[in-house]
Parts: structure tokens; sequence; C-alpha cells
């Protein structure tokens, strides 16, 4: 192939591309809400692409915050027996200073991903994406990114035995 023929060879096949369906287009994600990098409990960096194919609980609590203080040890206790269940939280941390999340996190013993920082620019949009009027808030998400309930803190409280069944079952059939 000469370069004269390379050329129109090549605008040939981009506009092929481009006229295919979406087939390869990204599918809606759960992903698609957070930032590509997470923390771990350590700290260290986790790629969020980890959520895919997950339903995934954004906490937004703080450190500071008694009744978040009261809630947490029933959401680690709830996140930890459904943790092989396709199931993960994500901390959205309101904490003043990234050493109050980190302490906080160490005392409640989190073991499940962080929007990295604390009070930042990430947490703050998703605080106003949600709606977030008062903490602690455990916004459910299914894989796709669709909010299944706002209302997930009631549900672990009023029954941890069934809240995730029912979430999965309501993100199935939304209406």
């Amino acid at each position: 192939m000469t370069p004269k023929s390379f050329y129109p060879a090549l605008a040939s096949l981009a506009l092929t591309l481009l006229a295919l369906p979406s087939v390869f287009a990204d599918e809606p994600s759960v992903t698609k809400l957070l930032p590509v990098v997470l923390h771990d409990a350590d700290g260290k960096e986790i790629d969020a692409a980890s959520l895919k194919g997950k339903h995934v609980g954004l906490y937004f609590s703080a450190h500071w915050c008694p009744p978040c203080r009261a809630f947490t040890p029933s959401l680690v206790a709830f996140r930890d027996d459904n943790a092989d269940k396709n199931f993960e939280i994500v901390f959205v941390s309101l904490d003043k200073s990234q050493g109050d999340k980190k302490k906080y996190i160490e005392q409640m013993e989190m073991k499940w991903l962080s929007i990295p920082g604390a009070s930042s620019k990430a947490a703050d949009s998703l605080a106003q994406q949600f709606e977030i009027s008062g903490i602690p808030a455990l916004i459910i998400l299914a894989p796709d990114g669709s909010v299944v309930t706002a209302q997930g803190r009631e549900d672990v409280m009023m029954s941890s035995e069934t809240a995730l069944s029912k979430w999965k079952e309501k993100a199935k059939d939304p209406s």
C-alpha cells in the first residue's frame, strides 16, 4: 500500500467504525459516578473499575457526627456479612481533615473503599448530586449507577438480614 492509498483507506476505516452501532459504547456503570481512583482502608490507590457489576452503597459520614458514629458499627457488620455478594461500600468522608478521616476508618474498622481526601471536591460533588442534607446517609446504587434507594441507612437498621436482597430485587424491577 502506498502512502497515497493508505490515507483514504484509513479515513474509510474511521468512517466505518463511527457508523457501527453502539455495541462498543460504554455501558452505564456505577464507576462513572466516582473518581477513577479510590482508596482502600490503608490509603492504597484502587481503580474504581473494581466496582463494576456491583451494588454500591455511598456512605456519607464523618468522625465528628454522633449519629454517624452510632450507625457505622452496624454498617461495618452489614458490609462484612455481604462483602462476597457483589456489594461494596464507598465512604464519602465529610470530615474536616484527612487525619480525622483516617482515625475514623481505623476506630470503626471500615474495610471498604473511600473517596480520596476529606471534604474533597469529589465528596462535595457527590453530596450535591445525591442531595445529601444530613448525615449519616447511605445511598444504594445499582451496578448501572441508578439509585436503588436513598434510604439505605433505614433499611440496614430495620432489617439488615434482608436489605441487600431487597435492593437487588428493586434494581431488577424499579417500578
